[in-house]
Order: C-alpha cells, then structure tokens, then sequence
C-alpha cells in the first residue's frame, strides 16, 4: 500500500479506501445487495491485511447499520487509532427537524449518533454529503468548526456538489475563521468526468484532496460492455450507466487492459490515481479481487498514450450524483 497526504492537510490516508456502503442489512436501506455483518467481516480484514486504513462510510447507509458495522470491525480488527474513519451528514434518517439536512440542529444531532453507532469519540473526516438549500452557509460551516474546536472531528469534507455551492461554503469559513474543507468526495471516473470543468479545478487551487467515489463508474469500467453482475442486474443506480455513449470508453479500456495482460479494474482505477488532484479513491469490495485489484493498480503506471486512448473516447454529460 502507499500513503499519502489529504490534499494540503498532514492527514496521511491510504491511496486507497474501503467504501463502505456496501455493508449494513439489507432490509434498512435503499440497496437489497449489501452484505451483512458476517459477510462482510472478510473484507474489513482484508483492508487491514492490504493497509487499507482509510475506512468511508455514512449515517444513511442502510439506515445506520453500516456505521454499526464499520464501528465493530474497527475494534475487531485493528485499532482506532490505526484507522481514519470518515462518515457523513445531511442525508435523510427520520422525518424530525434534526433527521436531515445541515441545520446547526441536525448536525448535532447526527455526529452524536453516527460516533454511537461507530463506537468511536472522534470522526476523523466528517463530509456534508449534500449541499443544503435551505440552511444557512455560515450555520453550517459554523456548527462544523463548533465540532473540529470540540475535538469531535479532526477534518471537513464536501460531497458532490456544485463548484459555486463549494466555494460559497469555503468562503464563509475562510472570511470568518473557521475549518475549511480539506477534502471533496465526488464522482470522478474515466466514464464521468464532469468534475473537471469546475470541482476539480477549485480543489486544485485550494488543496483540498479528492476522495472520490464510483472509481469504477459502478462497475461498469471493470467488465466489457454488456456483462452483467447481480448487483447491475438489479441496483437502479448501477443501471443509471448504462448510455450508449460510454461504450467506446469501456472497449478502450478493455483493449489497453489485454495489452497489459491486467484486469479492466486495474486499468480504469490507475487512470483515476494518475490524476494530481486525487488522494484516495473509495472502493467498495464485495468480493476478494476487488481490494487486490485496487491495491495492485498502485502499481500500474499508464503512459501517455494510454492515457490518451482512454480519454480520447468521452463524451460531456450532466452531472450524475448517485
């Protein structure tokens, strides 16, 4: 595994990191394919096994149980200080005034539930998963400082969004002197590259590190165009991918994946961590190739002219925020 630093902070994360939405049962959330506890045991041990000590999760995953158990596995597994936790708010988890959004209320409310769940006293990276139309810029990145003071969390994050609504939350905390974010958790892969007409820049210039996640646009860059999974077969989100437009990127990839003599996930990852701007690429593993092959991309070097052939093929989309 190699380490390096969350955009400009001295936060040192893995170059990879275990997403973990893809835990948590079943029957609280919105995905009928996650693994529960004891499925899902296997891949928390091989994270540590790999180095992987960068660990992503939400409040909403699985309506909290995910939280749980990421929290479980921690102390099963390694320990806490060994492991930079990173989880989330805004999301809807009831119907209450504090249940969603960034509202100094929900806030509070959230971080004190998510370190229940997560057994934890700290959160090392706390994201805003969505920005909040409704709630003040400066309530919020207020209410966070208030949490980063506290010792309650040690870092910020922001998750797809606007680049204006980014900025619009940086600026209130720099003019006022709060904690800014250091770390933007967006979608970025080779078949959606939207994020480099505005995000990208912005945390280029601000040193804010991307996290990003859907590394494998779901899947879909890591198997020929056509194959299907169970998982594809029935997530609507997955599904949500399948556009004519990216099949020409799938081939590419797949052409310079046979010429190395490499799995197409290797190949579509590695184009991902070629990029400056990117610390830590979230993976979500449910099987025990997909950590290998993430772990082994490290080590794939793309040139040039693969680089190229991988690009040469996109086509400008709307933001897609899954």
């Amino acid at each position: 595994m190699e380490y390096t630093r969350l955009g400009r902070t001295g936060l040192k994360v893995s170059r990879i990191g275990l997403g973990c939405m893809s835990y948590g049962l079943a029957a609280a959330g919105m995905h009928q394919w996650t693994l529960d506890e004891d499925a899902a045991a296997p891949f928390f041990r091989q994270a540590v096994e790999l180095g992987v000590t960068f660990w992503d999760t939400a409040n909403v995953y699985q309506g909290g149980t995910s939280e749980e158990f990421v929290g479980r596995a921690v102390t099963r597994f390694s320990r806490r200080e060994d492991i930079v936790l990173a989880t989330k708010v805004s999301g809807k988890m009831h119907d209450g005034p504090g249940g969603s959004g960034l509202s100094r209320k929900a806030i509070l409310e959230q971080v004190e539930a998510s370190l229940r769940r997560l057994g934890t006293d700290y959160l090392d990276v706390y994201y805003v998963h969505r920005f909040d139309t409704e709630t003040p810029v400066e309530e919020t990145m207020s209410t966070l400082n208030d949490l980063v003071r506290a010792g309650k969390v040690r870092y910020l994050g922001a998750s797809s969004m606007w680049a204006w609504q980014f900025a619009k939350m940086q600026h209130a905390a720099v003019v006022n002197g709060w904690t800014a974010f250091s770390a933007m958790q967006d979608q970025y892969n080779v078949l959606k590259r939207e994020e480099e007409r505005d995000m990208i820049p912005t945390c280029l210039d601000q040193g804010v590190g991307l996290t990003p996640y859907s590394p494998l646009a779901k899947g879909r860059a890591a198997r020929p165009w056509g194959q299907q999974t169970a998982r594809s077969a029935s997530d609507a989100v997955a599904q949500a991918f399948d556009r004519d437009v990216d099949e020409p990127v799938v081939n590419a990839i797949q052409k310079v994946a046979e010429a190395r003599a490499v799995p197409m996930a290797q190949v579509a990852l590695a184009w991902v961590l070629s990029k400056p701007v990117v610390s830590c690429p979230i993976v979500g593993a449910t099987k025990p190739n997909h950590l290998e092959d993430a772990a082994a991309a490290l080590d794939l070097k793309l040139t040039s002219e693969e680089i190229t052939a991988l690009e040469n093929h996109y086509v400008p989309q709307d933001n897609y925020w899954w």
